[in-house]
This record gives structure tokens, sequence and C-alpha cells, in this order.
């Protein structure tokens, strides 16, 4: 494995890491090469939008480009209408060993489940990425964690491969970069990050759509739902800087006619109190796992807490699996989340105080 590249210091370190990057994807065009493109196990807009952007411009330059993400092969309502989306094909349907495989907004290995193995069975890798935990991994690294969103990334490499902005890759491109810096209320937004949006918004797009079909868009018995998650709901004070969580289930979405990925949208909801600084939100998986995302507003660092507890993320957006019941999960959060206040830890340097 070659070293890691320099990536998310001085400006010079970035701008080589994207060049390495743009040069390996522009020689596979060339060549005509098989390019495998992935993002992470259920992939969110970020994930998503930069994968079947960066495929369209590879298409565009030649490569033969195959776009697809780890198992379960299904996208929710709200994202499989991005451009491309119609053309992704199933992990098993992509070669086992492609020329070159790239890894898209996946914070570690396991993020890209089955698919994993390609960055070692890949001719080249490439991994883009913005986590602040993502460990170093695959051949060739574009990782910045000061980066709003991957999408922002894909944006410098198509610019280094030479493709121009059309509405169909800027669609692609705005749908991460509103869903990753919140409509742009986190702070992980910058000036360049507005710059881009003026960018993509001169192609034409229609970002208002944009936006609705992302966010504004649910089946009627999301209400219901919501109503019931909610009012379980428990606040926790004296846990850290406080906590308050929630739980429920695949099978609980399921009958209120939702499919589990509405369930993903819980936690932006109870991240809106006051009272505590945590918020997390436990979705019970078929295997009888608990899928578990975890909001800060801002004291405490629970990328920290979910990668002592097996997961990894931003500052203030993390997530883990557990496959304890569901008090001793919530127990062991407790525990993480009580030892970090313990610790006296000062708050780890993030471009993410309020973002994903």
């Amino acid at each position: 494995m070659t070293p890691r590249l320099p990536v998310g210091g001085a400006a010079e370190d970035l701008a080589t890491a994207t060049r390495s990057a743009a040069a390996v994807l522009a020689e596979a065009a060339r060549e005509r090469a098989t390019v495998v493109l992935s993002g992470h196990v259920q992939p969110d807009a970020d994930a998503l939008g930069s994968t079947l952007a960066l495929a369209e411009g590879l298409r565009r330059c030649g490569a033969r480009v195959l776009a697809t993400f780890p198992g379960p092969f299904t996208l929710p309502a709200s994202l499989g209408w991005i451009p491309g989306a119609e053309g992704l094909v199933p992990a098993d349907a992509v070669p086992s060993s492609p020329d070159v495989f790239v890894s898209l907004d996946a914070a570690s290995p396991g993020r890209l489940g089955e698919l994993a193995s390609l960055l070692d069975r890949a001719g080249t890798s490439v991994v883009v990425d913005h986590h602040a935990s993502n460990p170093g991994f695959g051949r060739v690294r574009l990782v910045d964690p000061a980066a709003p969103a991957t999408v922002t990334l894909v944006a410098d490499l198509l610019d280094g491969l030479g493709v121009a902005l059309d509405a169909r890759l800027a669609t692609c491109l705005y749908a991460g970069l509103a869903a990753d810096t919140g409509s742009f209320r986190f702070g992980s937004t910058r000036p360049e990050t507005h710059e881009l949006a003026a960018r993509l918004l001169a192609t034409g797009i229609d970002h208002a759509a944009i936006s609705r079909r992302l966010f504004d868009t649910a089946p009627f018995g999301w209400l219901g739902l919501l109503s019931v998650v909610a009012g379980r709901a428990a606040l926790e004070r004296e846990v850290g800087a406080g906590l308050v969580w929630t739980w429920s289930s695949t099978a609980e979405a399921a009958e209120h006619g939702l499919p589990g990925e509405q369930l993903e949208a819980l936690v932006d909801v109870v991240r809106s109190t006051a009272e505590a600084d945590v918020a997390c939100v436990l979705k019970g998986q078929a295997d009888g796992s608990w899928s578990v995302s975890l909001r800060s507003r801002g004291a405490t660092d629970v990328s920290r807490v979910a990668t002592a507890l097996g997961g990894g993320g931003h500052r203030a957006a993390a997530g883990y699996t557990s496959h304890l019941d569901r008090e001793k999960t919530v127990e062991a959060l407790r525990t993480e989340l009580c030892t970090l206040s313990a610790s006296g830890l000062p708050p780890r340097p993030s471009a993410f105080p309020d973002g994903r």
C-alpha cells in the first residue's frame, strides 16, 4: 500500500491529493478501463450524488463505468429520482477485479460491505471522502475532513478531468451538497460551499424541487410513526452534556406502511431538543441488530463515542451498529458519553460544529 497522501491540511497538500486522484481516473478513461464506483451501505444523498456524478463524468471521458452500492440494493423514494440512479447495478453484478475501484463517502472499509474486497482486488483503488474518522485506506486517497460534503471533492475531480458541469451533473452534486450541509445551515458551510452552489445553480437546475424531494416529501404514514417515536423519547440530563434518545424499528415502520429507510429522518427531529447536547435514535433491524444514529449540538464529539463503539463519523454526526439488546445498547452509550465527559478532553478541532 502506498503512503497516505497528505490531506485535509495545507491547501497545496489537498491540491496534490486532488491532482493525484484525477490523474489516476484520467488514465483509466484514456485506456477505456473498467471503473467500479460505490458509495457506502444505505447511501444518503451525498454518497449517491457523488457516485452518480463521478460515474457520469468518467463515462463522458471514455471509461467503462459501473456504479453500485453495497446491499441491501434498494433506494428510498427520496433518492431514487437522482439522475443516473436507474443505471445502478447490484454489487454482485460488478467484476471482482476491476481496473479501478472508487469508494465515495465511506468512512471505513466496513461501510463498503461486500464491496470492501475490491479495495485490494482492483488494479487501483481510489478513496474520496470527507469523514474525520476515516482511518486512511485505499491506494490513492482524497480525504478532506474540512469538506462539507464528498460531492465538493467530486466537483474538484470533475474539474480536473475537464468535464464541464451541466444540469444533470449539477443535480447530483447539489443533492449531496444540500443534504450534508443541512441546506447550508451547518457549521461546515464555507464561502467555497456557496461558490460551488452558485456554479450548480447557474446550470439551470431547479434547486427548490431538489430540496422538496429530499426533505419535504414523505408518506402520510410518516406522521403516525413520528408521533409514536417522539412520544417515547427519553431525556437524561445527567448523562454527559445531556442525552435525548428514542427508538423504532424497520418492523414498526412497516406497520405504518413505510420502508425501513424512513427511520433515517427521525434523528433530525430528535436533535432539536434544547436540553440535551446529544441526540440518539436506535433503529432496530430485521437481523436483531440496532443501527444507532448520533447527533451533537456542539459540546460533545460524537465521532469519539461512535468510534469507541465500533463506528465513526463526524464530530456532530456519527453512528454505529450494536448487536446488543436495546437496553444494553443504551447503557453502553451512556457509559461512553459519561467516560468522555469525565475525561476532561478538550473538543477535537473540527469543521463540523453542527454539521455532518
